[in-house]
């Protein structure tokens, strides 16, 4: 048997052979830092045979920023929590605990409820296990073993794992603790080095608000100390960045259980909605898009023929009049669908883009509700691009280029992953297959970098899913892509070819902001408030110094009306005023007393000194900023 490894070199491995024999016939040292095998972007655990012909690259604690290396430290800390809660707390019963971005958590169910005061003493717990050492042994059993051991155990959870599990059941052991999973996992505990409990939350189990609610531990692991402070510290960076803090310090916005998940824009918050609806309006009309408007309440039917339902049916709120059900919208597509298909369109009309700034509301469980990232009352910046076959190419190379210019404009640097076809896609192979080669060509033309999810598109169509970099350099989704042939098609929509007759259509779903709410909850992050002068809700703040100089600042104010500038005469002191302007993250300052005029101005930028400039001088620097 043979391998293909990375430098595209073969090397003869005898038959059943594992990852780990492979590192091995590399070198010593490299099986003994090995901790993972990579092959065609999926990852595999070191102790599973080889197939023949397969390309592997073998992972070690060397590659300790990788994704994947870090996923397979995780997964294995993850299993050491577990250990440590059912050791200090006898009877606990034990749910899932996978890997996640930047951690991991385990859910649990206690026989009483702990608090956070806990977490300290199962971290040690877990140091402790470290300090003895741990190993992980991998072994396959049929169900119905698996079933009765953990019914033994007293374990249910695991029990209906067992129950929904397809095939052979595999289990993992360290020390006196044994799990069901598919792993991968370390060889054993060395090469974590450095862990962290970092909270707890309530987690309904396999996340339905029907079903019990469990108590889950978050944690973090890492190759080095040093990683885990640096993670740290980005970690109370965020804190300092939450959108939800900073939106009431900064009267941008807040939330009220009159209305869960509905945010409430304050006039400063509204500020920055326009300023992205500007951006859209402007952009669109560059671009050759036009404004409609459709209703926000259908009945089901149309959301019956959209494909909609019952796959989103949950998640959109319904209501009943005259005996007939209707629901509110969370998509817009099936009204751009009826706005085509109000009258029969030649072929000269195409391609067709329909824009709308649309309110949408869905129906998001309340303990999945967080800030302006998830939210029930929505507002996508949608599109619909109705065009031909032959325009598919050109339309989607476009939506692609407007999203990089999009997310430049907020000094975020894009990438994308390509979503392809699903198991419950509808559509034919060869449809599938220019649609995904379609989406993938104007990735490529635009020079985003992206990586192929497999299986995870539409049922529809396939998509591109789009990311921002923000500056703690944190991964946010924003906007979706999609082409589309088969919504067209359950509306009975077509187009008049120059031949005379009717053909299908195609149509691009695209959202660049994905949604204002969410879009802004980022922006606030990523600029920490401290928004550039063209965005910030308030550009310029006049202080006067008394009572003597309000008259000289209100006409300052006036000759300054091109931007927004406002006057803080408050009775507070000189000093107060400037910290609150700071403290608001006002871009400009101006202190106004007697030894100022219109030549001379005592001008204070955000994070920098106070310098004096004429009120021309002033005005050209700050149109430059806009």
């Amino acid at each position: 048997m043979r391998v293909i490894l990375p430098d595209s070199s073969e090397l003869e491995l005898p038959e059943g052979a594992t990852g780990l024999d492979a590192a091995a016939a590399i070198g010593p040292k490299l099986a003994e830092q090995a901790v993972l095998v990579r092959s065609n972007g999926r990852v595999q655990d070191l102790r599973l045979p080889l197939e023949d012909g397969q390309p592997i690259q073998i992972l070690t604690t060397r590659d300790k920023d990788d994704p994947d290396a870090l996923y397979v430290l995780r997964h294995s800390a993850a299993h050491l929590l577990a250990e440590a809660v059912r050791r200090l707390y006898p009877g606990v019963k034990i749910a899932i605990g996978p890997p996640i971005e930047n951690g991991f958590y385990y859910d649990f169910e206690f026989p009483e409820p702990i608090g956070e005061e806990a977490l300290e003493k199962i971290e040690e717990e877990v140091r402790r296990e470290l300090k003895e050492g741990r190993a992980w042994e991998r072994e396959q059993i049929s169900a119905d073993e698996a079933r009765k051991r953990f019914e033994a155990e007293g374990e249910p959870y695991k029990v209906e794992l067992v129950d929904t599990a397809e095939g052979e059941i595999s289990l993992y052991t360290q020390g006196e603790f044994t799990d069901l999973c598919r792993g991968p996992h370390l060889q054993d505990s060395r090469p974590i080095k450095a862990i962290k409990l970092t909270g707890l939350a309530g987690a309904y189990w396999r996340g339905d608000e029907h079903n019990k609610q469990l108590t889950r531990i978050y944690g973090t692991a890492f190759y080095s100390e040093e990683d885990l402070k640096a993670h740290l510290e980005r970690i109370e960076q965020a804190k300092r960045r939450d959108h939800r803090r900073l939106g009431v310090q900064l009267d941008l916005v807040h939330f009220d259980d009159h209305s869960p998940g509905s945010p409430l824009w304050h006039p400063k918050g509204m500020v920055l909605w326009n300023e992205l609806e500007k951006i859209r309006q402007r952009e669109n009309a560059k671009r050759g898009y036009v404004e409609v408007k459709t209703p926000l309440i259908y009945n089901e039917q149309t959301f019956i023929t959209s494909g909609h339902f019952p796959k989103y049916e949950d998640l959109m709120f319904k209501l009943e009049v005259d005996g007939h059900r209707w629901a509110m919208k969370a998509m817009n597509c099936p009204g751009h669908m009826l706005l085509f298909g109000s009258r029969l369109r030649s072929y000269r009309e195409l391609p067709l883009r329909y824009a709308e700034p649309a309110p949408l509301h869905r129906n998001e469980i309340t303990g999945t509700l967080h800030g302006l990232l998830r939210v029930r009352h929505v507002t996508q910046d949608d599109a619909h691009i109705f065009c031909t076959e032959e325009q598919v190419q050109d339309e989607i190379a476009g939506v692609v280029d407007y999203a990089r210019y999009l997310y430049g404009l907020f000094e975020m640097t894009a990438s994308a992953e390509l979503a392809t076809r699903p198991e419950n896609k509808i559509g034919s192979d060869e449809q599938w297959d220019m649609t995904e080669a379609a989406l993938e060509e104007a990735l490529k033309l635009n020079e985003i970098p992206y990586t192929i999810s497999e299986g995870e598109g539409a049922f529809y169509g396939p998509k591109i899913d789009l990311f921002m970099d923000d500056a703690l350099g944190r991964k946010w989704q924003m906007g979706t892509i999609q082409l589309d042939s088969q919504m067209p098609s359950r509306f009975g929509l077509k187009y008049v070819g120059a031949d005379n007759a009717e053909h299908d259509l195609y149509v691009v779903h695209r959202a660049l902001y994905g949604s204002y709410e969410r879009f802004l909850g980022i922006l606030i992050e990523h600029y920490g408030g401290a928004f550039p002068f063209w965005l910030a809700p308030v550009q310029i703040r006049i202080l006067p110094v008394g009572e003597d100089h309000h008259e000289a600042v209100r006409a300052l104010a006036e000759k300054l009306s091109q931007f927004r500038v406002e006057v803080d005469d408050s009775d507070e002191t000189v000093g107060k005023r400037i910290r609150n302007a700071e403290v608001e993250k006002i871009p400009y300052v101006i202190v106004y007393g007697d030894r100022e005029s219109e030549d001379s101005l005592a001008v204070r930028e955000r994070g920098g000194e106070q310098s004096s400039l004429s009120l021309d001088e002033l005005v050209q620097e700050l149109i430059a900023k806009v």
